[in-house]
């Protein structure tokens, strides 16, 4: 295990950082406890003159916690609950999923 996986590990214990989870797939029903960090970026888009800012709601979540995300999963983070929108991406390190959610 390399530094960095030490890292992400001691990162996604900490309950300042991440908090507890549940996946939920699509396609067979499955569920998993996970751990996710949340972000909420604002997204700026352009229509004609316009420029419009959007909520956005995305988590980071360990490949070691959920190997293989797909769009139309469920996320529930406490009481809220959010589908996987659009192909998840990995990091470099290929160690963290990044998702970017919708309101379910």
């Amino acid at each position: 295990m390399t530094i960095f996986a030490l890292a992400m590990d001691r990162i996604y214990a900490n309950p300042s950082m991440a908090a507890a989870a549940l996946w939920i797939s699509a396609t067979t029903s499955e569920e998993r406890t996970i751990r996710v960090i949340r972000r909420a970026p604002d997204r700026i888009a352009e229509f004609g003159a316009g420029r419009f800012v959007s909520d956005t709601m995305m988590v980071d979540v360990r490949v070691s916690d959920l190997p293989d995300p797909r769009p139309g999963d469920l996320i529930v983070i406490g009481a809220d609950s959010f589908t996987i929108q659009g192909e998840p991406i990995r990091d470099r390190e290929r160690l963290i999923w990044s998702l970017d959610l919708r309101p379910s």
